[in-house]
């Protein structure tokens, strides 16, 4: 054999080993099909969990004889837990292992879902609907590193939205059993069936999700942690993402946690069920989000958002009507509206920060629950006072900070531009 021929064979040789040497999931191959529905599974039981409450606060209020304002924070507890704990829930599976962290946040979710529907007061139930969301903490982020980990980059962006529909599914689903349930049997039992349903999705979440096989333990070093933080809160453009993404979720947080109160009130006066089944406009947001990218394609960042903000906006005053029709329809463009909005907002923070993106990541969802509890409790507050057009108000100064945070970006993108010929000069 000719020096050439084995040199070529070598190579070919070094190829097909490097090909085979990379054991990462991908579609059609063994495990993906596993580890998509059993992340699935986890997004559903997550969001369930999460929100499993907004759909029955007035029921919440009649039982325990309190105000929107304080029946709020059963889901306000939760998402503020959340927010608080998404950071230190990253370190944690940077040092044990994303698996083993989804794991035992599930475990301690469900367990403390299961005792939820026994609160003896609202006292009760918001301490445990905080220890949820804290523990709840530890999927959002763990669960986008475990998939950039194992499976292989032209199948990750399939894979991480199957983890989203799951987000959405249970979320959505969540709140429409619950609504349904409680009408028959209160809402001790319906928040009773989201904890078995999430039960059974832990169960087979752990069954089903592969070892993890490219893991690398990393330390826990608070100073490179708080070293990465404080470089992604120096940055002014992941600032104002933040800031946008907390203040979408205000708007959001807000309505559909005082939606409930409106419709079960005259003059629309509607059944609990169907209350729970207007979260079924979840589904328009699914399709704004999955556009988002081409609306970016077209107008630019700074355009898409403030064509989200102004959809947002409008929905806002069109759901002041007294008709039906035109609620649901306000309801229709304030979710399509915020799902395009969260989505540009969200998919920026991952290409502007050049390090530590887990970090950049859980920084942008903690700022978005806590603009959901802020929303939440704000709202209902807002609402308590001076009716449904308190809680408009709340909203539509929260969309004028969106746009004059975007207007802001772009005048400071306007001088840099300008600056830079002059220092290239």
């Amino acid at each position: 054999m000719s020096p050439a021929s084995t040199g070529a064979s070598t190579a070919v040789g070094a190829a097909v080993s490097v090909r085979s040497a990379d054991s990462r999931l991908t579609p059609g191959g063994p495990g993906y099909r596993r580890m998509s529905f059993a992340l699935f599974l986890a997004g559903v039981a997550t969001f369930a969990l999460l929100y499993s409450t907004q759909a029955l606060l007035p029921l919440i209020s009649g039982e325990f004889g309190v105000a929107a304002s304080e029946a709020s924070w059963t889901v306000a507890a939760a998402t503020g837990g959340l927010a608080l704990f998404v950071l230190p829930m990253s370190a944690l599976s940077e040092r044990f292992g994303r698996r083993t962290v989804m794991t035992a946040s599930l475990a301690v979710a469900v367990g403390v879902g299961l005792l939820v529907p026994f609160a003896p007061s609202i006292g009760a139930l918001v301490v445990l609907r905080a220890v949820q969301g804290a523990a709840l903490a530890g999927l959002p982020a763990s669960a986008t590193a475990y998939l950039a980990e194992e499976v292989r980059p032209k199948a990750l962006v399939t894979a991480i939205g199957l983890f989203v529909a799951g987000n959405s599914v249970g979320g959505m689903s969540g709140r429409v059993i619950t609504g349904w349930v409680a009408q028959e049997w209160g809402w001790r039992v319906a928040v009773g069936v989201i904890g078995v349903i999430a039960v059974v999705c832990a169960v087979a979440f752990r069954l089903l999700l592969p070892a993890p096989r490219h893991f690398t333990p990393g330390s826990l070093r608070p100073r490179v942690l708080l070293g990465t933080v404080r470089d992604h809160l120096s940055d002014p453009l992941l600032r104002r993402l933040y800031a946008i993404g907390a203040l979408f979720m205000t708007v959001f947080g807000g309505v559909y946690t005082v939606i409930g109160y409106r419709l079960t009130e005259a003059p629309f006066s509607l059944p609990q069920g169907i209350v729970g089944s207007i979260f079924l406009v979840y589904l328009v947001g699914t399709v704004s989000a999955s556009t988002a990218g081409r609306l970016v394609g077209r107008l630019g960042r700074r355009g898409a958002l403030y064509l989200a903000g102004g959809t947002t906006a409008a929905g806002l005053l069109v759901s002041l009507a007294a008709s039906l029709p035109l609620v649901l329809l306000g309801l229709v463009l304030v979710t399509a509206g915020f799902f395009a909005g969260h989505a540009v907002a969200s998919s920026a923070v991952s290409r502007t920060a050049t390090h530590g993106r887990a970090q950049a990541s859980a920084l942008y969802q903690s700022a978005y629950y806590i603009g959901s509890s802020a929303g939440s409790t704000v709202g209902a507050m807002a609402f308590h006072t001076s009716g449904w057009g308190g809680t408009v108000t709340v909203g539509l100064f929260a969309v004028l900070g969106v746009v004059t945070i975007t207007v802001l970006g772009s005048r400071a993108a306007r001088v840099a531009n300008r600056r830079e010929p002059v220092a290239a000069h």
